[in-house]
C-alpha cells in the first residue's frame, strides 16, 4: 500500500470537516487480502476520486455506484454461514464502501442526514473499526447536529416515567448481598471460589445514575437517530423470534413507549452500543472489581417488561450492572447441569431446553432437583455471575443493564 489520499473538504459541510481532517487519510491501492480482485478494484477507484483537487458530480455518482456494487457483494458474503467463520478483511471492505457511500451523501447539499446516520450505522454494525472508527464520529456529529434543529418541534409522545415492578415475589434462596464489599474480599470469598453475588449500591456513583440519569428521554435526546439491532420476540429460543434494524427512536415508541398496542417484544439485547456510540461511555465506569481493565467486552441490555433471556450460560466472568428498573435472576452452578437438559444443538448447547418459570415436568423430570439461587436487581446493583454458571433472567419494568465480560 502507498499513498495518502486527502480529502476536498470544501465539498462537505463545516461541522463535518473538523471529524474528516481528524482522519484523513486512505492508503491505495486498497489490497484487502482474501477479498475478490472486483472488490479491491472498486474500493480504490472510489479512494483515487478522494485525490482529485475538483470532484465533479459525475465523479461523485460513479463513486457511489461502485460503493454500492462493493456493499451488494459484501453484504451477501458477510450473511452466508457463521458471523464469527467471516474473514475480517470481508468487514473492512463492507466499512470502506460505507464510507466512500457516506462522503459521497454528504457531498450533496440536499441529502438527508437520517439517511447519512443509517449508512454510518450499518457499516458499524456489519463491518469493523476504520481510520479512527471514523464512521462513529460522523454519525455521531451528525445526530447532535440534528437534535439542535429539531428542538422542541418533533411531534413524539411524552416518555413514560421509568417504574420498578412492586410485586416482586418472595425470593426462597437468595444469592447473598454485600454493601461496600473491598475488592480484596470479593475476590477471594466470589471470584475464586466462583460464587455469585450482589454488590449493592457499587455504581450508584456513575453518571447514568446520578448526573445524568438515564431513561427513555435521555436515549431519546442523545441517539434518537441511530440505528441498532432490535430483537423482536419474548425469547430468542422461540421459533418465531427474530431480528430487524431500526432507530433507537422507532424502538422507544414502539416497544417501551406504546407496548400496550405491541403483540411482541422488542428487545436492545447483548449489543456493543458503547463501540458505536462513544460517548455513552462517558455515563458509565468500568467496576474497580474487574482485575484485568483490557480485554473487557461491554454490551447493554434495554428493554421493557417481560423481555426474557432463557436459561444458559457464559464462558466468561460477568458483572451485570443495573442502570434503570428491576430484573429477577435465577442462577444454577455447574453442578447442576445434569439437571438441565443442555440443548443438542451446538449453536444453542449453553441454553437449557426447560423453561424455568413454567417448566414441563413429564418432559423434563430431573429438572425438579435442581438447587438454585435468585435475586432482583435494582438500579445501582452489580450481580457477580461465574463463568459456566447457569442463569434465567426476567425483567420485570421497562430495563436498562451493561453486562462485563472478561
Amino acid at each position: 500500500m502507498s499513498g495518502e489520499a486527502k480529502f476536498n473538504f470544501n465539498l462537505f459541510e463545516t461541522q463535518i470537516v473538523p471529524v474528516l481532517r481528524d482522519c484523513n487519510y486512505i492508503n491505495l491501492p486498497i489490497e484487502l487480502p482474501g477479498v475478490i480482485d472486483e472488490v479491491n478494484f472498486l474500493l480504490t477507484k472510489c479512494g483515487s476520486i478522494f485525490y482529485q483537487e475538483n470532484i465533479k458530480t459525475s465523479d461523485l455518482k460513479s463513486c457511489e455506484a461502485f460503493a454500492k456494487t462493493v456493499l451488494d457483494i459484501v453484504w451477501e458474503k458477510i450473511n452466508t454461514g457463521h458471523w464469527k467463520d467471516v474473514d475480517p478483511n470481508w468487514r473492512y471492505a463492507f466499512t470502506f464502501a460505507s464510507l466512500f457511500k457516506v462522503l459521497c451523501l454528504l457531498a450533496k447539499k440536499d441529502s438527508d442526514k437520517i439517511e447519512i446516520i443509517k449508512a454510518c450505522d450499518t457499516g458499524l454494525l456489519m463491518g469493523a473499526p476504520l481510520m479512527r472508527n471514523i464512521l462513529s464520529k460522523i454519525a455521531s456529529k451528525l445526530s447532535t447536529i440534528l437534535s439542535n434543529e429539531s428542538g422542541n418541534n418533533r411531534d413524539e409522545p411524552k416518555a413514560k416515567q421509568m417504574k420498578y415492578a412492586d410485586d416482586t415475589k418472595c425470593l426462597t434462596n437468595p444469592v447473598v448481598i454485600e454493601k461496600d464489599l473491598p475488592k480484596e474480599s470479593f475476590i477471594s470469598l466470589y471470584l475464586e471460589k466462583c460464587s455469585p453475588v450482589v454488590l449493592t449500591g457499587a455504581i450508584s456513583d456513575w453518571p447514568a445514575l446520578s448526573t445524568n440519569p438515564w431513561s427513555t428521554d435521555y436515549f431519546l435526546n442523545k441517539a434518537r437517530f441511530r440505528t441498532v439491532p432490535i430483537e423482536l420476540g419474548s425469547k430468542y429460543t422461540d421459533d418465531s423470534w427474530t431480528q430487524k434494524l431500526m432507530t433507537i427512536e422507532d424502538f422507544i415508541q414502539t416497544y417501551i413507549l406504546n407496548k400496550s398496542k405491541q403483540k411482541e417484544i422488542g428487545y436492545l439485547a447483548q449489543h456493543n452500543l458503547f463501540d458505536q456510540i462513544p460517548e455513552l461511555l462517558d455515563d458509565i465506569a468500568l467496576p474497580s472489581y474487574i482485575e484485568n481493565e483490557s480485554g473487557v467486552d461491554i454490551s447493554i441490555y434495554f428493554g421493557p417488561g417481560g423481555t426474557i433471556s432463557p436459561l444458559h450460560f457464559d464462558p466468561k466472568y460477568n458483572l451485570l450492572a443495573q442502570v434503570v428498573g428491576e430484573k429477577y435472576i435465577r442462577l444454577y452452578s455447574e453442578e447442576e447441569t445434569q439437571f438441565l437438559y443442555p440443548r443438542k444443538n451446538t449453536w444453542l448447547s449453553n441454553t437449557s431446553q426447560v423453561d424455568v418459570e413454567n417448566p414441563d415436568l413429564a418432559s423434563f423430570p430431573l429438572f425438579s432437583q435442581a438447587k438454585y439461587q435468585e435475586c432482583v436487581l435494582g438500579p445501582g446493583d452489580l450481580l457477580h455471575i461465574p463463568p459456566r454458571c447457569w442463569h434465567y433472567v426476567r425483567s420485570l419494568s421497562t430495563s436498562i443493564s451493561i453486562s462485563f465480560w472478561w
